[in-house]
């Protein structure tokens, strides 16, 4: 039976509900992130400061027997790569438990009031660690759950089901476009504490929203793992699908280390390289952060016009032709960057960077929901939900190389450091270019169920 409450845009107020708050949660999120590199190179990592914030000596002791001696924007790029992709990996987890144990609506509420704990404490220096620790757990919480309950508000035969996510989507998108505007300008330009500060008030307004918004929100899905009868093995074909997956898994990794860079090393670069001026006014950094999500809210619609149309004729790509080209403008999009950084010297003027933010996002739509769409699709059965959660790991391991990878900006020029991430992304084109064939055939749609 179809839910018939079309309050919201034809659509139930519980989505309404759900797309407000995760509009605040990724403003929240995505504001504090547009400064923490610039942060903690500019202020918390220096003398006088580094010694107050607690477990920091450990923590840069633990890195240096790792990795050796590390800069300060060494260091920085290592936190961030940890914070950012810790915060990607934990809602695996997270969703698990709300779907056995706990439930949706208590988990998005912890999470929600950690998030606002993390973002407020970023105020202070000393708690600067522990703030770290709670956005990470207080994002596990909630990424997961309340996405799940999206997909509850309708019965499994509702058609809005699909639009419904479109609009949850846009919600994101506004928060993340909104983020680095306000945040990143408060912190920039009159102090970090007060950006951070907002971040956090941010977030309180989303659960405002999620707790008034109660009454509106479907009931908790628990799961309890089966316990009777062994668990069906997998076939010899199903291991070379999962192999394939892997494989895919291990593009989507190449394409990312190199992109999720800008929220590391590439606000550095465009603040001693990028003649940001527009007549008299100097364009915050933090405001380039916006450019991909503003691109990313634009060309969805033309990217579907042209499948649709390529469909229609009978040419439209399938998902590894799409992957195909997505790599492509990948390694286009990071050999721009290359090119401004080695003939531009610090005088690149911020109009190319338009360029740099469509190509990414054109080459984000034939790449990250493409290959999440081939996960959901090819995955067996008895695993297709945990594969689900293994796709989202790609930005755990992207991130780990951003923060690792980031340190050689300390002794590379630029020029090299961008040349560096061309050649990574690179090399994903060239593995899909050369085993998309072979992955073609073994994950084919097949009639019969795997």
């Amino acid at each position: 039976m179809v839910n018939t409450d079309r309050s919201f845009l034809g659509h139930p107020k519980g989505l309404a509900v759900l797309a407000f708050t995760e509009a605040w949660e990724r403003f929240s999120f995505y504001g504090m992130q547009a400064l923490l590199v610039l942060y903690m190179i500019d202020q918390l990592l220096a003398p006088g400061h580094l010694e107050h914030v607690l477990g920091m000596p450990v923590l840069r002791g633990v890195l240096e027997g790792v990795m050796g001696p590390l800069s300060s924007q060494a260091l920085a790029s290592m936190i961030f790569g940890l914070y950012s992709g810790l915060a990607y990996f934990l809602p695996v987890f997270g969703g698990l438990i709300g779907d056995r144990w706990a439930g949706q609506h208590i988990m998005v509420t912890i999470g929600a009031i950690m998030m606002a704990a993390g973002h407020l404490l970023m105020a202070f220096e000393a708690p600067f660690l522990i703030a770290l620790v709670l956005l990470i757990f207080g994002s596990g919480c909630l990424k997961g759950n309340i996405s799940t309950q999206v997909g509850s508000l309708y019965e499994a035969d509702d058609r809005r089901r699909t639009d419904a996510f479109q609009i949850f989507q846009f919600g994101i998108n506004t928060g993340v476009v909104a983020a680095p505007f306000l945040c990143g300008t408060l912190g920039e330009l009159y102090g970090w504490h007060y950006g951070f500060g907002t971040a956090g008030i941010g977030m309180l307004i989303g659960l405002a929203i999620y707790l008034t918004g109660q009454r509106y929100l479907p009931p908790d899905l628990r799961q309890r793992a089966p316990r009777a009868g062994p668990r069906a093995r997998l076939t010899r074909e199903q291991w070379k699908v999962i192999g394939g997956l892997l494989l895919i898994l291990l593009v989507e990794i190449l394409y990312l280390a190199p992109g999720n860079q800008m929220g590391n090393v590439y606000p550095l670069w465009v603040r001693g390289h990028v003649d940001r001026h527009v007549g008299s006014f100097e364009i915050p950094v933090t405001w380039f952060l916006s450019g991909t999500a503003i691109a990313s809210l634009i060309l969805p619609p033309f990217i579907l016009r042209y499948w649709a149309a390529q469909a229609a004729r009978g040419i439209e790509q399938d998902e590894i032709g799409k992957l195909r080209v997505g790599t492509a403008i990948s390694v286009v999009t990071y050999g721009l960057l290359a090119f401004l950084a080695w003939v531009g010297g610090e005088g690149v003027s911020w109009l190319w960077l338009v360029l740099y933010h469509s190509l990414f996002a054109l080459a984000y739509l034939f790449i990250w929901p493409v290959g999440m769409s081939l996960f959901a699709r090819a995955a067996p059965p008895s695993v297709n939900a945990m594969f689900i959660g293994i796709f989202y790991t790609s930005v755990f391991f992207a991130n780990i190389i951003v923060g690792v990878i980031g340190g050689f900006y300390s002794w590379m020029t630029p020029a090299a450091f961008w040349t560096l991430q061309m050649a990574i992304g690179a090399s994903g084109f060239i593995l899909i270019m050369i085993i998309g064939g072979h992955l073609r055939y073994i994950l084919r749609p097949r009639t019969e169920s795997l």
